[in-house]
């Protein structure tokens, strides 16, 4: 007969990864599967790099993301691998006076600073009016983030450096797709390309698939849309060698980002939200011209420093919901952890916390905002 879990975990991304940490830490007996691999091309938390940073307008996001930043510490001592990389941070647009608020009335370290003082420190990013420089901001190292936590999650062999292979009779399995979810009350039994799955409690950490495999349980509104990203060279050699071009977000609409990508001289460029809805089984990895355009004008009017034309792109998944907040919910035995994407990396292992949380009873929802009763 096979083994009834503690926990069945669906999906080996960001949440899924971090759940199982902190699964794992309350030495319960659980089960990863993932329809592919760790950071896989379909996925959305595949990439190098991410935006860390304290400013939002709301301070509970403040507050969670100053959370978030010591638990990726503690995993830093745990596995040896930095995943946080200080990097300076310019916020400006029509949002500025509330992220400035948020972040005074939180204690988090901020500058306010004219376009002619941005121009003087950070001569490769141009803004026209003032903007709002970070002091505790960072560049996620995204595969190593995914790298530590399934390696302290004993998912993988900690001295695998790429951290994407399991050792035999790992808890994670690999190339495993779910095609079903039941829930009779006393357990849940999952439907596989391997098999049924049984546990006592199921984390669907599925991203853009979680609708689908939720079903008619709970009226969630998911918006999966398929993204573009750009990577830029520079056009000079650098003022100041060895200091990082600062990560940048424009509060608007359009919303353009950027950030520099580790180890390497090249800019990551994006507009928030800018892709089209799409079935996330039939995702496409050719480039959008349209989108490439924008890119490129986003380049021309804020990156002075780098050349307008990409290198090179990536398409990517969102998963994500109307009004932007999370979902971490619970129905029935089945914990959901979705709608994350464009800024929810860096509560990564928070994730982790809340969803272990909801499926042992140990600790309370995170918070309504991100409740499924808001749709």
């Amino acid at each position: 007969m096979a083994p009834v879990h503690d926990v069945a975990i669906v999906g080996a991304g960001l949440l899924g990864l971090a759940a199982a940490r902190a699964v794992a830490a309350q030495g319960r007996d659980f089960i990863v599967l993932e329809q592919a691999a760790i950071g896989h091309d379909n996925g959305g938390s595949k990439g190098t790099c991410r935006i860390f940073r304290l400013g939002y307008p709301e301070p509970e996001y403040v507050a969670a993301a100053r959370q978030a930043r010591e638990l990726w510490h503690a995993l830093e001592a745990e596995t040896g691998r930095q995943i946080l990389l200080p990097t300076p941070h310019l916020t400006f647009g029509p949002q500025l006076d509330g992220v400035h608020d948020a972040m005074r009335r939180a204690g988090a370290g901020c500058e306010l600073l004219t376009a002619d003082e941005v121009a003087a420190r950070f001569p490769e990013i141009r803004v026209a009016g003032p903007a709002l420089l970070e002091t505790e901001s960072c560049v996620t190292a995204a595969d190593e983030a995914l790298a530590a936590l399934a390696s302290a999650a004993g998912l993988v062999d900690p001295g695998d450096p790429a951290g994407h292979s399991g050792p035999s009779g790992a808890r994670l399995r690999t190339g495993v797709t779910v095609t079903g979810v039941a829930d009779d009350g006393r357990e849940v039994t999952l439907q596989t390309s391997a098999g049924p799955v049984t546990a006592r409690v199921v984390i669907l950490a599925t991203g853009a698939w979680t609708a689908g495999l939720l079903g008619d349980r709970a009226r969630m509104a998911a918006e999966p849309r398929l993204e573009q990203v750009a990577y830029l060279a520079p056009a000079t050699a650098p003022q100041q060698p060895g200091r990082p071009t600062p990560i940048f977000i424009c509060y608007g609409d359009p919303s353009p980002y950027g950030l520099p990508v580790p180890a390497s001289n090249l800019y990551k460029i994006g507009v928030h939200q800018s892709g089209v809805l799409v079935d996330p089984d039939a995702q496409t990895r050719e480039p959008d011209q349209a989108m490439l355009g924008r890119l490129s004008e986003v380049a021309e009017r804020y990156l002075p420093g780098y050349v307008p034309e990409p290198v090179a792109t990536e398409r990517c998944i969102y998963d994500n919901t109307p009004d932007e907040d999370f979902i971490v919910d619970r129905v029935g035995n089945v914990v959901l952890g979705c709608g994350t994407s464009g800024h929810g990396f860096k509560f990564g292992p928070l994730f982790g916390e809340w969803l272990a949380g909801l499926a042992f009873g140990s600790a309370p929802p995170p918070s309504q905002r991100f409740g499924l009763a808001r749709f």
